[in-house]
């Protein structure tokens, strides 16, 4: 089976009304299905957090690196620095979110397939978050969790919005003064990251190129607070943790006119454009110093 249709398969079990108060079934079987898809590849954790008086999870899937003795361009740590990857499972209500955001659960499942059966020069660690569409809030328990515990991460990763795309001119928006620097299509994939990423944003754009992938690369100082729209995502508690993290995004409202509609479903999708974006991604990543 290609990667494209494994993604479409993952597109089809997720892209469902899945808001945890209004459609709790929806949330639950998406819930489930990830946790399943997850087991293949090892032992799940379930970090559960508190809203109010209810509970949710955050689910999570750790997989070791290389073998020591191939990573011989990195430092001889004892314990390498964790890559975390992650994207939220929740969606808003009266949509499927086919784009916000099956689309990026469906890459973190392959990515735990891949990752799984070829290990990368780090560890890496999945999570499917809840609950961002209310604030964030599985990824802001869990990033203040880490840095509570003094967990070190090479990179937090956050995948959001990654299927959708549009190359008719005019079809990319932007906050205020970034036209003037970035295309007006919206073919590419968006890389936005704090100052810690400088490198790995330049380095994730030059090899996803290598295998026709377009992306645009941002920094954004200050925790993005600038740019509220650069804060739209799960990576944003990291950057408020001072970790280094960065959101990869189609650039949502800035260009899918579906966003949190009952028209995002997956027929407005680009699927071989998804296709490239998990495949440049994956390389991208393996190629981390």
């Amino acid at each position: 089976m290609t990667l494209k249709q494994r993604l479409l398969n993952h597109l089809q079990e997720i892209a469902r009304e899945r808001d945890p108060y209004i459609a709790s079934a929806g949330h639950f079987f998406v819930q489930e299905y990830i946790r399943q898809q997850f087991a293949q590849w090892g032992s799940v954790e379930i970090h559960t957090f508190n809203v109010g008086s209810q509970k949710f999870n955050n689910l999570i899937l750790n997989l070791p690196a290389q073998p020591r003795q191939q990573k011989s361009n990195l430092p001889n740590l004892p314990n390498l620095p964790i890559i975390l990857i992650g994207a939220h499972y929740d969606g808003v209500p009266g949509t499927v979110a086919a784009d916000d955001n099956a689309t990026g659960v469906a890459v973190l499942l392959e990515f735990a397939k891949s990752f799984a059966e070829n290990p990368a020069k780090y560890p890496v660690r999945l999570v499917a978050f809840d609950m961002e569409e209310y604030g964030l809030l599985g990824s802001a328990d869990y990033a203040a969790l880490l840095h509570k515990q003094g967990q070190r991460l090479r990179l937090m990763m956050s995948l959001e919005m990654l299927g959708y795309k549009d190359s008719t001119p005019g079809s990319q928006h932007y906050p205020a003064f970034l036209d003037k620097i970035y295309p007006n299509r919206g073919d590419f994939i968006g890389l936005i990251g704090n100052l810690r990423t400088l490198g790995d944003l330049i380095s994730l754009s030059r090899n996803m190129s290598k295998v026709g992938v377009a992306s645009q690369w941002l920094t954004t100082p200050n925790r993005g607070l600038f740019v509220p729209q650069t804060r739209l995502s799960d990576h944003a508690p990291f950057w408020d943790q001072g970790y280094p993290a960065m959101m990869v995004t189609d650039t949502a409202f800035l260009r899918n006119p579906n966003y949190h509609k009952p028209s995002d479903t997956i027929s407005s999708l680009d699927l071989d454009f998804l296709t490239g974006v998990c495949e440049g991604l994956e390389t991208g990543i393996r190629c981390l110093s």
